[in-house]
């Protein structure tokens, strides 16, 4: 229930987390997969068999969160789901830290890209999550994922059917950078994308060795982002309010629905 209004809705986006990341980012959430602690080994058929579940719960979408290193796989896996009939939008949602290529094999299997732009700036990208060529690599990927979805679809209740929606998390410290990722989106995408500009940086216990980030990031930090955004015109943009940067948005990875059908 957590996604963006337009991927979660009322009935909640499906989502399948994959284990492992090919990033290391020092400040993640989600550390328990991310670091590859918790999964289960499943088959492609298994695989298929979790989307067609997750329609049957009535969900908005198949929501593949952190699938990177098995676009191969889930790509065989959404083939076989489609060909026994799955009627709801696919969404990868990634960190973009990927190679082009692996983004072109997903065209016509992917109805909704949700992606990161973490950083522009080569030197943060390598510091806090050992990514070198991720501004180039995001760049070519995201460039990639609104050529095939080039314009954005909604059903009657405003659910998103097909589209590109850019997430970019607010760092402590990093507020330039962050204004020059919106104004470079915003110069090259317009309104073909939506941006969604986050304030949920949560703090951990690994920062002890990078204390510039150890902290959430400040009120006034999120509001001039914001106001930045307004200022560019930029109209397609979701925005967080309150104190999202706490636990509550770390879901608890319990392998529920993975080996056997969800209840």
């Amino acid at each position: 229930m957590w996604e963006e209004p337009c991927i979660s809705g009322r009935s909640g986006s499906g989502t399948v987390f994959f284990s492992g990341c090919n990033m290391g980012c020092v400040f993640c959430q989600n550390r328990a997969i991310s670091r590859g602690e918790v999964g289960e080994n499943i088959s492609v058929e298994r695989l298929s068999e979790i989307f067609l579940e997750l329609e049957d719960k009535g969900a908005n979408n198949i929501n593949l969160v952190t699938g990177d290193m098995f676009i191969p796989s889930i790509r065989t896996a959404i083939e076989q789901a489609k060909s026994l009939g799955i009627k709801i939008p696919f969404l990868l949602n990634t960190s973009s830290y990927l190679n082009v290529e692996a983004v072109k094999s997903l065209d016509g299997l992917i109805d909704i890209y949700l992606p990161d732009f973490k950083y522009i700036r080569e030197e943060d990208a390598v510091r806090y999550s050992s990514a070198p060529g991720y501004p180039a690599a995001a760049k070519a990927a995201i460039d990639e994922m609104v050529r095939q979805c080039p314009s954005l679809e909604f059903n009657s209740e405003m659910i998103m059917k097909k589209g590109v929606v850019v997430r970019h998390l607010l760092m402590p410290g990093m507020l330039i950078q962050a204004k020059i990722i919106i104004k470079y989106l915003c110069q090259k995408y317009g309104e073909r994308i939506y941006l969604s500009l986050m304030n949920q940086y949560t703090p951990n216990v690994e920062l002890n060795s990078f204390p510039e980030i150890d902290r959430k990031v400040t009120g006034y930090e999120y509001k001039s982002l914001v106001s930045y955004a307004e200022n560019l015109g930029i109209k397609n943009c979701f925005i967080q309010v309150g104190d999202t940067a706490k636990e509550s948005f770390i879901p608890e990875f319990d392998l529920r629905g993975i080996l056997s059908k969800m209840p």
